[in-house]
């Protein structure tokens, strides 16, 4: 099985940023330990993280094909993105929203998001911990549909 991760913008700042709101562990971090849980599993896991919103598209479109399963943390481009939107569509490859932060408990605007309408779930408000348990609720799936 072979899994693709997506870090939208500002995510490369982790461990920097507003470690109030997002923590204090460092998208290496995150990833090493995400990619490590995802082997112990026999699943492959490819992370890609990118501030440009067309990198991001490309890299859902290059999945077709490849991985069986999304996950996305697309930060603010959750909240604005349209295209990736489409590009998830476009691809229909099953995915699931994540978030460090609980984003319902946040500023108004970042209540709304434009992917989790087709996404098969979403996690937020655990921290690092969201993308574990994002991992698992994929691989449930996609074992269920084996």
């Amino acid at each position: 099985m072979h899994l693709l991760l997506l870090n939208g913008p500002n995510l490369n700042l982790l461990g920097q940023r507003e470690p109030g709101i997002y923590g204090t562990d460092t998208l290496d971090s995150i990833e090493a330990s995400l990619t490590a849980e995802a082997l112990k599993q026999g699943v492959q896991l490819d992370c890609f993280q990118s501030n440009f919103e067309g990198a991001l598209v490309e890299r859902i479109h290059q999945a077709m094909g490849v991985s069986q399963g999304i996950l996305i943390n697309a930060g603010a481009y959750t909240h604005t993105s349209i295209a990736l939107r489409d590009a998830l569509a476009g691809v229909a490859i099953p995915y699931v929203e994540l978030h460090l932060s609980n984003t319902h408990a946040r500023e108004p605007f970042r209540h709304r998001s434009y992917l989790a309408e087709r996404a098969l779930g979403v996690v937020c408000g655990f921290g690092a911990q969201s993308y574990g348990l994002a991992l698992q609720g994929l691989i449930h799936h996609l074992h269920q549909q084996e």
